[in-house]
């Protein structure tokens, strides 16, 4: 099944399949670490569902709500 990290609920892990969004904000994704084929554990959530808490190649990550949108992922 694919979606968005966004709507990955807390626990789950996945997979990225994709990377959506131009220029600076692709790249600034991808130096985080978060590229095609890694797995991605959502830790937490925050109450008002932004940021969201990942873990990515072992190390805690936090992305925004909307970061997190261009993130296709599959479960």
């Amino acid at each position: 099944m694919t979606t968005n990290l966004k709507e990955v609920q807390i626990g789950q892990t996945c997979r990225v399949v994709k990377l959506r969004g131009e220029g600076a904000v692709k790249r600034r994704i991808m130096d985080m670490g978060i590229t095609k084929g890694v797995s991605v554990y959502v830790r937490k959530v925050a109450p008002l569902g932004d940021p969201i808490e990942i873990t990515v190649r072992g190390y805690e990550l936090s992305l925004r709500k909307a970061d997190a949108e261009m993130i296709d992922v599959e479960i």
